[in-house]
């Protein structure tokens, strides 16, 4: 029998690797994704999830009362508001007073008294919480709702034959604070019977006024 010749050796040889090639070839097609297709699915987003709107915010009342400390206690301030204006004290019991006034916008505070005297701030159905600058100090506060007989008084009565002003502040829990001025002398002011709604000044009974914005009292 004849053996192949070395040229035969060698074509099947050719034929043999082109086979394999087609076939790998094939094969490979078959298996590589689709150019853009992994790319574009990894750079698929899910939209976030929409936010629930917030409930709107309660008006502010018409017509309330506060009173309290200011932040660090140096002084108390009531403010009263009632259709669409206010009217605010803040004393330290010593020396440092002012009264002030001004119109109430959308629960928003903006008052101003003498000398240079002003507060701005904003107020809802449970605190008033803003600034208050008078005396050449500022103060920050946040107070609660005042409820009876928690709250602002004031009276004008003689002392030694001159008119004199007084201020008082009733806090929740009784105690109080307040400031006689005449003609620019200021004193502590004597003790206030909430009940009564009277003081005593040089040994005569004084009548004191309720300021409250919910009840409808005082001069604003």
């Amino acid at each position: 029998m004849r053996h192949p010749g070395p040229l035969f050796t060698l074509l099947a040889g050719v034929v043999l690797a082109g086979g394999i090639g087609v076939a790998n070839l094939a094969a490979g097609t078959g298996a590589t994704p689709v150019a853009g297709t992994a790319s574009a699915a990894s750079s698929t987003t899910t939209a976030p999830p929409s936010k629930t709107p917030e409930p709107p915010k309660p008006a502010p009342p018409a017509r309330a009362d506060y009173a309290g400390r200011v932040a660090g206690g140096g002084a108390s301030i009531a403010v009263s508001a009632r259709d669409g204006h206010a009217i605010a004290y803040v004393c330290d019991g010593k020396k440092v007073e002012a009264w002030l006034q001004g119109v109430t916008v959308g629960g928003k505070l903006d008052l101003r008294g003498a000398p240079n005297a002003s507060l701005t701030g904003s107020f809802d159905a449970t605190a008033a919480t803003g600034t208050v600058m008078a005396a050449g100090r500022t103060y920050r506060f946040t107070v609660p709702v005042a409820k009876k007989p928690a709250g602002l008084y004031r009276a004008t009565p003689k002392v030694q034959g001159r008119a004199a002003k007084i201020g008082w502040i009733v806090q929740s829990d009784g105690s109080q604070v307040g400031i006689l001025t005449a003609d620019g002398d200021s004193a502590p002011a004597p003790v206030l019977d909430p009940a009564a709604g009277t003081a005593t000044v040089d040994g005569t009974p004084v009548t004191a006024e309720a300021i409250s914005g919910l009840a409808g009292t005082g001069d604003f």
